[in-house]
């Protein structure tokens, strides 16, 4: 059976003892704050290991999303959530009004927001790189950016 690697943020970082209860129980990766976990669950699917792994510990973790850590082979990764009874009610109610199954209703309302943003920050650069070049010229604007780029990544400068 295929192992899952799969993403835990935490509604708070966990204590120690805490950590090393969850860490007991299954084997799980910590970030350097306790507030994201790594596991690997056995499962057919992407989808019933992060169901799996929401039944195995969400009653002793402060899970708020688990999410599968790598994006299957269209590029997506998928989201486990488990709303409040009132938020699922509504969301659900929302759904029904749109005629659509809770889990495609959240998926297209996350893609639009998803793409709403990324507009947004195209053109928020597009705005600051036009008030860039008011100051300067293309060529001086692409060596700096070419520069920072290149230590901001680490790399070795040409």
């Amino acid at each position: 059976m295929p192992h899952h690697a799969l993403d835990i943020t935490l509604i708070r970082p966990l204590t120690p003892a805490e950590l090393h209860q969850a860490t007991r129980t299954m084997p799980l990766a910590a970030n350097h704050d306790a507030t994201h976990l790594l596991a690997l669950v056995p499962a057919k699917t992407p989808s019933k290991a992060l169901n799996r792994l929401r039944t195995q510990i969400s009653s002793w973790l402060p899970i708020d999303v688990i999410t599968t850590h790598y994006p299957d082979p269209s590029g997506q990764i998928l989201l486990n959530v488990d709303f409040p009874p009132a938020p699922h009610a509504a969301l659900q109610a929302a759904a029904d009004g749109a005629g659509q199954p809770l889990h495609l209703f959240l998926q297209l309302a996350l893609q639009r927001a998803l793409a709403r943003h990324a507009g947004a920050e195209a053109e928020r650069l597009a705005r600051v790189v036009q008030h860039l070049l008011a100051g300067t010229t293309a060529p001086h604007l692409l060596t700096a950016i070419g520069r920072a780029l290149t230590h901001a990544t680490g790399a070795a400068p040409c």
